[in-house]
């Protein structure tokens, strides 16, 4: 039996998740979690195989919250079901940690075979994706400035191309002020822009925008 803690800050969400796998034979819900605080608890006790986490919750980000599950029990797999599309996400998530990526429009057979995968101790990404990477890997094709971000500048980069101010971030990511100054000047010099609103243009163009 395979048990899968479950995290979403949507009880909608989680209710259907828990009613598709708890109707298979092997696998069970033995967790739930809403938030980046109740996600370290529930894991904490240790009573799960599998984690389906969501990379949006109140708290903590949501690579973060990975990348603290994978420090305090590497050895458990991290399935993110995210709405986000796999090109903004899939391979950051999977650098830091996570054993698989699947969107929320996904099928339910696609999630319960992915959850099958990584208990496996595979790796689970679509089709589509990995025909993606091996295209670029064929191809040679150079990386879009926002990939040779680290984590934190790249979630900075998506708050403030949301029109979020300084201050807004500050408070959201719970560092300080001068810290997100920091991360703006590195962005804006490794992706070679000047300014907000060309920090805005970038994350639409590239898709990085909810």
């Amino acid at each position: 039996m395979i048990r899968v803690l479950i995290c979403d800050d949507h009880p909608v969400v989680r209710e259907g998740l828990k009613q598709v796998i708890d109707d298979t034979k092997d696998m069970k819900v033995t967790g739930e979690a809403g938030n980046s605080q109740e996600v370290a608890r529930a894991f904490a006790r240790r009573n799960c195989d599998v984690v389906v986490l969501d990379l949006t919750m109140p708290g903590r980000n949501g690579l973060d919250a990975l990348k603290e599950l994978k420090r305090e029990r590497a050895s458990v797999p991290v399935l993110i079901l995210s709405m986000h599309p796999e090109e903004q996400f899939a391979l950051r998530t999977l650098k830091a940690g996570a054993d698989g990526y699947l969107t929320k429009d996904s099928d339910p057979e696609k999630l319960l075979a992915a959850i099958r995968k990584v208990y496996g101790g595979g790796k689970y990404i679509s089709m589509e994706l990995a025909e993606q990477l091996a295209i670029e890997i064929q191809k040679g094709s150079e990386k879009p400035s926002h990939e040779i971000l680290s984590d934190r500048e790249f979630q900075v980069l998506r708050l403030l191309a949301k029109g979020k101010t300084i201050t807004d971030v500050a408070a959201e990511l719970s560092i300080s002020v001068k810290t997100v100054s920091t991360y703006r000047s590195r962005i804006l010099e490794k992706t070679d822009l000047k300014t907000n609103v060309e920090m805005t243009h970038y994350a639409i163009q590239h898709g990085l925008m909810d």
